[in-house]
């Protein structure tokens, strides 16, 4: 079935005359649009893409056989023309696309339509197909090379900052469109938070500098993390760093279709826990990634969702140790029909620098 087809599914399980959709990631994956605004309206038998003077050339371009409608940047009035004209009555949306102002807003233009919330569009993108799965490797391939060139940059005296821009330059030279986040660089003692933005902080020798980094390339992300050591490592540098290293390898070995997201978290969380460091890994394993870098599925204790062939997901085990550091490991990863193929190849022995 098209991204098309599998869509209008959803308007016959919620009985709905049409949809609209407001999420980016969701209209670029059904519409090939890219830009930043812009609304699609989708009903059985006709597809709409709603944008403003801005994006009407770029709509044209990217969305063949879309309807391609002008509308002021605010378009309640247009959807509303729309709705009344074909005579909808049951009109979908994200409900997690919409503040609730504009939600108020376009419910009272819309009556006698009633505007109803939708969940699950976004679970059309978690498996992704043939040309998704290439510009995911690319962006891995992108952020794999720039791992190997900032460990020749990485060395005691340069703040994270530093470190964060040589990182991001080099992707974007090498054919990345920009990084997929702000890059993570956190040293020493700051290591032991798992989104530490990089600061100005100065890197010094014995201290554990946790990288977190991504390329985008075509609109599709990668996501990568690195933990390595400024010189020679104390026995307790090398034993956080083991458990770690031992706890992805577990999940990687397990994780395959069948599996829910939430059996693949514990096979992590079970070699954690058992150490005596549950209580320091305090987030789930991993998550989808695609035209968002964060998407489903979630790899966590609280997720049902089964895996499938196909999905692109992190495995991301971390143990963080307030006052002292930490360390986490992340590689991207297809689920394939009997496993899992891991598309990060950036070396994961304790790198000493």
């Amino acid at each position: 079935m098209s991204r098309l087809d599998r869509l209008r599914t959803l308007l016959a399980e919620h009985h709905l005359d049409a949809i609209l959709l407001h999420n980016g990631e969701n209209r670029t994956y059904l519409t090939g649009f890219t830009g930043s605004a812009g609304v699609a309206l989708i009903t059985a038998r006709e597809s709409l893409l709603l944008v403003d003077f801005r994006y009407v050339e770029q709509a044209a371009v990217e969305a063949p056989g879309w309807e391609i409608v002008k509308v002021p940047r605010q378009a309640t009035d247009i959807v509303t023309e729309i709705v009344r004209g074909r005579e909808l009555r049951r009109v979908g949306f994200e409900s997690d696309g919409l503040t609730y102002k504009q939600y108020d807003e376009l419910g009272t233009a819309l009556r006698p339509a009633e505007l109803v919330p939708v969940t699950g569009v976004d679970r059309l993108r978690w498996v992704k197909d043939g040309d998704e799965l290439a510009r995911i490797r690319k962006a891995v391939a992108i952020a794999d090379a720039g791992f190997a060139h900032v460990q020749g940059y990485l060395r005691p005296g340069i703040r994270e900052r530093e470190v964060a821009l040589e990182l991001e330059f080099y992707m974007r030279r090498h054919g990345a469109d920009k990084e997929a986040f702000d890059t993570i660089v956190a040293s020493g003692v700051r290591s032991s938070l798992p989104h530490g933005r990089a600061t100005e902080k100065v890197l010094a020798p014995g201290e554990f500098v946790t990288l977190d980094f991504g390329a985008v390339v075509r609109g599709y992300h990668s996501d990568c993390t690195r933990t390595v050591v400024l010189g020679d490592p104390s026995p307790r540098h090398r034993e956080i760093y083991d458990l770690v290293l031992a706890a992805q390898r577990a999940a990687l070995a397990g994780i395959r279709p069948g599996v829910s997201a939430k059996d693949a978290d514990a096979m992590a969380r079970r070699v954690i826990t058992e150490a005596g460091h549950g209580d320091h890994f305090g987030h789930g394993l991993g998550h989808g990634v695609g035209l968002a870098i964060h998407e489903g599925p979630t790899l966590s204790p609280r997720e049902d969702a089964t895996l499938e062939a196909g999905m692109v997901v992190t495995v991301e085990p971390g143990v963080y140790l307030p006052g002292w550091g930490g360390v986490r490991i992340e590689d991207l990863v297809i689920i394939t029909p009997d496993g899992c193929e891991d598309l990060t190849t950036a070396p994961k022995h304790l790198i000493e620098l």
